[in-house]
C-alpha cells in the first residue's frame, strides 16, 4: 500500500514551501510530485519505474489535504511519560498515543520515573515499550546523576548506548555546581546536550505560584523569579567555561531569557525552550485556587509573558515544548498549596501554539522550525521532507476551529488550565514510518 498526500502546501524550512503531492512507499518518501491527479502519479516518477508505479496504482490511498500543510514531523523535546513507576498517570503507549493525536511524530521523554532512567536497563525498557505502542517515536533522556539525587554521575555511557539522546536530572535542579561542572565535561565527550531544570529550590522554599501582588490577595506562597534565573546565570558560566552544549527547559522569566541572549550574543553553546502556557497565561489565570494553573516553573507575570513572546520573535528561544506531565485528580483536587505541580500539553500545544501565527508574532516556518526542526537537529534526527527519508509527517489543518475539550483527550489525565477555550488549527494527521497513526475523525 502506497499513501499519496494530495493537494497541501508542503512547508519544511529552508527546504522546500511550495504546494506538492508527496507519495509514501515502504515508509518513505518515495517522490514528491507536482501537484496532479492520482492517475497521473506514475507520469512524475523516474521513466524506469513507471511501469511498477502504473502497476500499484490501484494500490494507493490518497489522503486529501486541500488547503491544509505537510511539516515535517513535529518533535517535543520535553515531555514526562510517568512509566516505569507511575502508571496509574500515564503510560509510554497512551502519552505517544495523545503525541500523534497532537501532531506529534517524536517525543524526548524525562528520566524521572521509578526507577529513575540511570540505567541502560531503564532505557532500553522505555524505547521497546515505544515501538511496542506503534505511535509516536520515543527518544529518552537519562538522568545526570544516579537516582536523580545530584551526588554521583549515572551510567550516561552505557545510557548512550542504548540510546539516550540528553541528559539531565529534570524535575530536580543539580545544586552542586562542580556535579554540574562534571556533567558538561562528561556529555561534551559523548557528544550529548545537557538539559537543565534551572531552579535554586531554597528560594522556592515551598512556593506554589508565581511571587507578587496575585499571590498575596490569594494567600499562597510565592515563588521568585530569581529563584529561576540565578541558577540560569550559574549555568551559562559553567557552559561557557566547559564549552559543552546546554539546554535550558521551560523558561518563564523575563531575566532568564535577557541572560541567555547575553550568552548567545557572546556564542556560548546554549539553547532553551518555552512552553505554550508560559506565553499564553500570566498568574493573573490562577483564580479560585484551581489547581490546573498550577505547574513549575509558575504562570509568572503579564511582564514576563510579554518577555517570552519577544524572545520567540528574536530566537533567543529556539524550541517550544508542551513539558506533558499528567498528574491524577487524587494529586490535583486537594488543596492549591499541596497539590502536584504540572498539567498535560501534548494535545493542545500546537493549537496554543497557532496563537502565535495568528496573531502575526511568529511566521508558520519559524513555528515549524521550533516544534519540529530545531528540535530533530538537537536529537540528532533528520526530518527533511525528502525523497528517500522516513515518512514522518503531521497535517496541520489551519482553519479547523474548536473548544479545547479534556474528556476527549488521549492522555489518561486531563489536568489542564485551557479547557473550553476557543482554539484555531490542529493536527489533522500524523504519519509515522509511513504508517497513518492519527487522522482527524477516523
Amino acid at each position: 500500500m502506497q499513501i499519496l498526500i494530495k493537494g497541501a502546501r508542503v512547508l519544511d524550512p529552508g527546504n522546500l514551501d511550495a504546494q506538492k503531492d508527496i507519495l509514501v512507499s515502504n515508509g518513505v518518501i518515495e517522490a514528491i510530485l507536482d501537484p496532479s491527479g492520482p492517475s497521473d502519479v506514475s507520469k512524475q516518477t523516474d521513466p524506469s519505474d513507471a511501469r511498477e508505479m502504473d502497476a500499484k496504482s490501484m494500490d494507493v490511498q490518497v489522503v486529501d489535504a486541500s488547503g491544509m500543510v505537510v511539516v515535517p514531523g513535529l518533535i517535543d523535546i520535553h515531555v514526562h511519560l510517568r512509566e516505569p513507576g507511575h502508571e496509574y498517570k500515564e503510560t509510554i503507549e497512551s502519552g505517544l498515543k495523545a503525541a500523534v493525536r497532537g501532531g506529534f511524530t517524536a517525543v524526548c521523554c524525562m528520566p524521572n520515573t521509578i526507577p529513575v532512567n540511570d540505567n541502560s536497563q531503564v532505557t532500553a525498557y522505555i524505547i521497546n515499550k515505544g515501538k511496542q505502542a506503534r505511535a509516536a517515536k520515543v527518544y529518552p533522556a537519562g538522568a545526570i546523576s544516579q537516582g536523580s539525587s545530584g551526588i554521583s554521575l549515572s551510567e550516561i555511557y552505557d545510557m548512550k548506548q542504548a540510546g539516550i539522546r540528553a541528559a539531565t536530572d529534570d524535575g530536580l535542579p543539580v545544586e552542586n555546581s562542580q556535579m554540574m561542572r562534571r556533567s558538561l565535561e562528561y556529555c561534551k565527550g559523548l557528544n550529548i546536550p545537557i538539559f537543565v531544570h534551572a531552579e535554586d529550590k531554597s528560594l522556592v522554599d515551598g512556593g506554589s505560584m508565581n511571587e507578587g501582588s496575585h499571590a498575596t490577595r490569594w494567600g499562597i506562597k510565592g515563588i521568585p523569579n530569581v529563584a529561576e534565573s540565578i541558577m540560569v546565570v550559574r549555568d551559562i558560566a559553567l557552559c561557557e567555561l566547559t564549552g559543552a552544549a546546554l539546554h535550558f527547559c521551560h523558561m518563564s522569566t523575563a531575566e532568564s531569557i535577557d541572560a541567555i541572549r547575553q550568552a548567545k550574543k557572546r556564542g556560548v553553546n546554549v539553547s532553551c525552550e518555552t512552553a505554550p502556557h508560559y506565553f499564553t497565561l500570566n498568574d493573573e489565570a490562577v483564580i479560585n485556587y484551581d489547581t490546573n494553573f498550577k505547574m513549575n516553573p509558575p504562570l509568572r507575570s503579564e511582564q514576563d509573558r510579554q518577555a517570552i513572546i519577544k524572545g520567540l520573535v528574536d530566537g533567543t528561544i529556539d524550541m517550544i515544548a508542551s513539558d506533558h506531565a499528567p498528574q491524577s485528580v487524587d494529586e490535583k483536587e486537594v488543596e492549591f498549596d499541596r497539590a502536584a505541580f504540572g498539567i498535560v500539553g501534548l494535545e493542545t500545544s500546537l493549537s496554543l501554539s497557532l496563537k502565535l501565527v495568528q496573531d502575526e508574532f511568529l511566521t508558520l516556518s519559524d513555528l515549524v522550525d521550533k516544534m519540529s526542526k530545531t528540535p530533530a537537529k538537537m536529537l540528532g534526527i533528520d526530518n527533511d521532507i525528502k525523497q528517500g527519508n522516513t515518512a514522518d509527517l503531521t497535517i496541520i489543518d489551519l482553519e479547523s476551529q474548536f473548544e479545547i475539550d479534556p474528556a476527549a483527550f488521549v492522555s489518561k489525565c486531563k489536568n489542564t488550565p485551557f479547557g473550553g477555550m476557543q482554539v484555531k488549527g490542529e493536527a489533522f494527521l500524523t504519519m509515522v514510518d509511513g504508517r497513518i497513526v492519527y487522522q482527524k475523525n477516523q
